[in-house]
């Protein structure tokens, strides 16, 4: 009699601690809103960013938060702790918790297609890491881009890598650039720039020089998104049902810093 209250015992935990890891690996959340019901698919890829997500909505922590920013054509954006009980016409956006999560970006897989899960962050000039905010997250709308848009963007990316190595190159010779300025020796600073150039053009050589992928550009050219964002930001998670609502909240009219002036609020997120 007590070996089997003991076993009963033993099987009950057992099952509790089951459950437990059940929800913290769930691929799958719902967000009851004001406008309807989201339900979303966290990617396995992106564990840290999975399973943080899984543990706040577990607590709670989302359950009456506003969605305070929202673009047409672009994105929505929610997870602010200072949004719960707001007051009208308060800027929001601030509030975070008191940790950060490391960057997970899966790219070229997970790319910033109409649907997508995204964590937001502070941007590169105090997050060099792209760190991302442990409670903020946005999902994208996005808009229609043609080819030619894409071909200019990639064109564009290019141009942006060559500038971060013209600039990571130029810092390393600012003592030289100082000195010759001083000079006033314009000669040499051509010089100098010159042989900066030419190290770029050699390190581009070697750069992984990502290119849209045939399915992205049948994304972005068929369903939309938002693809200057692709690689700067960690997509955890992509929306599998209720597109239609966040293109409802996106849509909604908006005050100061794109707060909906109607709140559009997160009523309840469970995992299923």
């Amino acid at each position: 009699m007590k070996q089997s209250k003991l076993f009963g015992l033993i099987l009950v935990i057992f099952l509790q601690m089951s459950c437990s890891s059940k929800k913290l690996i769930s691929s799958t959340v719902c967000m009851e809103t004001t406008q309807g019901k989201i339900t979303v698919r966290l990617y396995s890829e992106t564990p840290k960013h999975r399973d943080n997500f899984v543990k706040l909505v577990n607590k709670g922590f989302y359950n009456g938060l506003l969605f305070h920013r929202v673009i047409a054509d672009f994105m929505i954006q929610t997870g602010d702790p200072l949004s719960k009980n707001a007051k009208p016409n308060v800027m929001l956006g601030s509030g975070g918790l008191d940790y950060t999560l490391p960057a997970e970006v899966y790219y070229p897989a997970y790319y910033h297609k109409r649907g997508a899960l995204s964590a937001a962050r502070r941007g590169d000039d105090v997050n060099p890491n792209k760190n991302s905010s442990a409670c903020q997250f946005y999902i994208v709308e996005g808009r229609v881009f043609t080819n030619e848009e894409l071909d200019a963007m990639e064109k564009n990316n290019l141009m942006k890598m060559e500038g971060k190595f013209f600039h990571e190159i130029l810092q390393t010779k600012q003592e030289l650039v100082n000195k010759y300025k001083l000079e006033k020796n314009k000669e040499k600073l051509d010089a100098l720039r010159d042989t900066i150039m030419s190290q770029v053009q050699e390190k581009m050589k070697n750069a992984k020089i990502q290119k849209y992928t045939n399915q992205q550009r049948t994304d972005y050219s068929t369903i939309g998104g938002t693809p200057h964002l692709d690689g700067d930001y960690t997509v955890f998670g992509e929306v599998i049902d209720g597109m239609d609502v966040v293109g409802k909240i996106s849509k909604v009219k908006t005050g100061i810093a794109d707060r909906p002036i109607q709140d559009v609020k997160i009523l309840r997120a469970y995992c299923k």
